[in-house]
């Protein structure tokens, strides 16, 4: 996904032309379970995993694995069948549940700290607001993702934000509290978020501090402006 090699903004290049669309599959080593109406509808240790370009990898079951008339032929691999995600009420793989979408192997995070001067701002009426200041922010390197700049509270003007009604859900890291700045004016919405109280293990590293979206206001690190990426969060 993103700016993955197969993704829909590929960050690098390859030294071959590359098809338009490109599936992969793979075996999975985890036992994958599906519920539905406190029913185990899918059950199977012997799940694949389909990856195609531009889309999230999907499971896929052998049929006689699942339990469900919902499920579809998987077209990448003969004699399985895939359960579209929404069909049902919740997957586990082994005893762990899995949320949003399926977890791929192959996305990563890695969570640095670092002493790099980072401010963050937004214009307002009156010009360019700090909305923090940090030289204690932790970077969140996310796979096909920008850089994420996490800043501690201390470092952030809490006065010009507040919380949104915005919910968003992350595979990887879990549910996270919107903010929105208040410069003066209609408030601009949902211009960062934090990980407060409970987060999947990718997370805990940045547990309660607050990272903007780097797509919505102006990055400095070290006094030199980041470019604004383009991504699905972008307005």
């Amino acid at each position: 996904m993103g700016s993955g090699p197969f993704g829909q903004s590929p960050g690098g290049h390859f030294n071959f032309d590359v098809p338009s669309q490109v599936t992969y599959v793979e075996p999975f080593p985890r036992r994958v379970r599906a519920v539905k109406d406190d029913e185990t509808v899918v059950d199977s240790d012997r799940t694949v995993l389909v990856f195609e370009s531009r889309r999230m990898p999907h499971y896929a079951f052998p049929a006689e694995d699942v339990a469900f008339d919902r499920a579809r032929p998987e077209p990448a691999v003969a004699g399985h069948v895939r359960v579209a995600w929404d069909a049902v009420d919740a997957w586990f793989e082994e005893d762990e549940q899995v949320y949003v979408h399926v977890r791929d192997p192959y996305h990563r995070i890695d969570v640095v700290p670092t002493h790099r001067h980072v401010v963050i701002s937004l214009d307002g009426p009156d010009g360019a607001v700090v909305l923090a200041d940090s030289t204690s922010t932790r970077a969140l390197y996310e796979t096909g993702l920008p850089v994420r700049w996490y800043v501690p509270r201390a470092d952030v003007r809490s006065e010009l934000l507040e919380a949104s009604a915005t919910v968003t859900h992350c595979a990887y890291k879990g549910t996270p509290v919107h903010w929105s700045a208040q410069l003066g004016g209609d408030p601009v919405p949902d211009v960062g978020w934090t990980y407060p109280g409970e987060v999947r293990r990718e997370a805990e590293d940045v547990r309660d501090y607050i990272a903007f979206y780097n797509e919505r206001v102006d990055i400095d690190v070290d006094g030199v402006r980041q470019e604004r990426p383009t991504t699905p969060w972008s307005r």
